[in-house]
């Protein structure tokens, strides 16, 4: 890669430069908890696991313990590795029993939307098998913060406001996600004293001190009381799975994603799809681009909502969909001058997620993501161990011969993507594009920024971006109104984002060069900073 300089005339941010280590994360102050894991001698994992622990305290709206986690480990040496730690459906889970109550759809604040959290699992089995330092250094910042307090940041205060009801359609989290009654200002202060006991505890005794014991029984009663299906052997049953990555070529680099249950085969299936495009002509304008990347996005997602489910009930042949037969065919029927039928989406919007980048001295990457789903997930919170319980269940079907239709022990489609990417097999950048149904297509407009029109990834990051789902295109207000206008002579269906479309964090590793470069999407409050 061969990045100009910005322009510091204009308004915007730097790229983060480093030698000795790197993360890009979308809060500051788990940026700097993972930086201090680094430079106390901790590697790309401790320090990784450090971050999103802290970030389920800090911003609770998006992430925490009672949801799921992706992750893709990539050695300095050697080939990398995914981790599955999204959580399944109760063993009591039968979709005809969801039939009997008269249930068209799982609603997203119901206890049958709260599957097992998955998280937990995860870091616990990437922290004994590839961490370095202990788990009660690495958790000692999410237990600070949720014992001595922290203060709330702009885009946190934000989204918190907006997304306060769903944590007062329980009521039970209202003390502590809404203290006084009301979502707490810029600069407030929060504590959270239950989830650091709870912290603590799996510090001291790892998964059990979560799937076992006192915390799993409270989960397990919680939902029960709400009419849940969920029982406490089905959290002690609960485990990650190491998965190998999934691959497609784009441009002489490798993309890796982690396999079904998640979306990112989407992701790989629209680079399939623009890869016989020149989107790197200079004759492209933006509409262009917008246009051939809202047809793929359309074909590959049509794809991804007939195919992808748990692959443990649904298999799916992932070559024959990225092979170049498939690819080419979805191409042929994008017409450069008009765009094709909307497509209708039968997966839950949610925005909802945190995900961090890090580069360690030795120059393993992690990328890894970790989401409640929606909003404060489903809004049950269990007191005494301060566990908010996500809601991912809801995006189960309820029709007999669904790819996803519910099933006991059955992971739902998720959406939250971890991404690294590749040159000649050696991993060179891990990212990850947080924002719910935008994720897949976000993943290759990051790259395609980078690969095709040579900005950095702080550039790529802050490029105005667009998305086409659920029968419309969805411009963000940076992008001019000529380019709209030419984007409905299209036959588009174009509105304005009235939120920012996702938000980036990246981390590259020239490994010739012996430096790195973070990103962090100045949609967010976050950055990006070596250690």
């Amino acid at each position: 890669m061969s990045w100009g300089q910005r322009d510091f005339m204009v308004p915007g941010r730097s790229l983060a430069v480093g030698d000795r280590g790197m993360v890009a994360a979308s809060h500051p102050a788990v940026t700097l908890a993972a930086v201090e894991i680094l430079r106390s001698g901790g590697n790309a994992v401790d320090a990784a696991i450090a971050a999103i622990a802290l970030q389920g305290v800090i911003d609770p709206h998006m992430t925490g313990i009672g949801g799921d986690c992706f992750a893709i480990y990539a050695p300095a040496s050697g080939k990398p590795i995914a981790i599955n730690g999204s959580g399944r459906a109760p063993a009591k889970a039968e979709l005809g029993w969801f039939r009997q109550q008269g249930l068209a759809s799982i609603p997203d604040d119901s206890p049958h939307a709260v599957t097992v959290p998955g998280a937990v699992d995860a870091w616990c089995r990437l922290s004994a098998d590839h961490g370095s330092k202990g788990l009660d250094e690495i958790l000692a910042p999410a237990i600070r913060a949720a014992e001595t307090g922290f203060v709330v940041t702009p885009r946190a205060a934000l989204d918190w406001a907006r997304y306060a009801n769903r944590v007062e359609r329980h009521r039970t989290g209202v003390p502590v996600y809404l203290p006084g009654g009301a979502a707490p200002r810029v600069g407030s202060k929060l504590s959270h004293p239950a989830l650091a006991a709870t912290l603590r505890r799996i510090a001291r005794e790892g998964r059990a001190a979560f799937y076992e014991g006192a915390v799993a029984e409270e989960i397990a009663s919680t939902l029960k009381a709400l009419g849940g299906l969920m029982r406490s052997d089905d959290l002690a049953s609960a485990r990650p799975e190491y998965v190998a990555p999934i691959s497609a070529d784009y441009r002489d680099h490798q993309i890796w994603q982690c396999p079904p249950n998640g979306q990112g085969v989407a992701a790989l299936l629209i680079a399939r799809i623009l890869a016989g495009f020149d989107m790197a002509d200079p004759a492209l304008g933006e509409a262009d681009r917008i246009h051939l990347l809202a047809e793929a996005t359309k074909a590959a997602y049509r794809q991804r909502d007939a195919l992808v489910a748990d692959p443990a009930f649904r298999p799916l042949d992932v070559d024959a969909l990225l092979s170049e037969e498939s690819a080419a065919a979805l191409r042929l029927r994008i017409r450069r001058e008009r765009a094709s039928a909307p497509v209708d989406c039968d997966v839950p919007v949610h925005r909802d997620t945190a995900y961090v980048a890090v580069a360690d001295r030795d120059g393993n990457l992690v990328s890894l993501i970790n989401s409640l789903f929606f909003a404060f997930g489903s809004g049950i919170y269990a007191p005494r161990s301060g566990v908010l319980l996500q809601n991912r269940g809801s995006g189960f079907a309820l029709v007999d011969g669904h790819p996803n239709a519910i099933a006991p022990r059955k992971r739902p489609v998720h959406t939250i993507i971890p991404g690294l990417l590749a040159r000649r097999g050696n991993p060179i950048l891990a990212f990850g594009v947080m924002g719910g149904q935008y994720q897949a297509v976000g993943h290759v407009q990051i790259l395609s920024g980078v690969l095709d029109r040579g900005l950095d990834i702080q550039q790529s990051s802050d490029a105005p971006r667009s998305f086409a789902f659920d029968g419309t295109l969805t411009l963000e207000p940076t992008i001019p109104t000529s380019v709209a206008d030419d984007l409905v002579a299209r036959g588009h269906r174009v509105i304005w984002a009235d939120e920012p479309l996702g938000g980036c964090q990246a981390v590259h590793v020239d490994v010739s060069r012996g430096v790195m470069f973070g990103a962090s999407d100045q949609r967010k409050d976050g950055i990006a900073l070596a250690a």
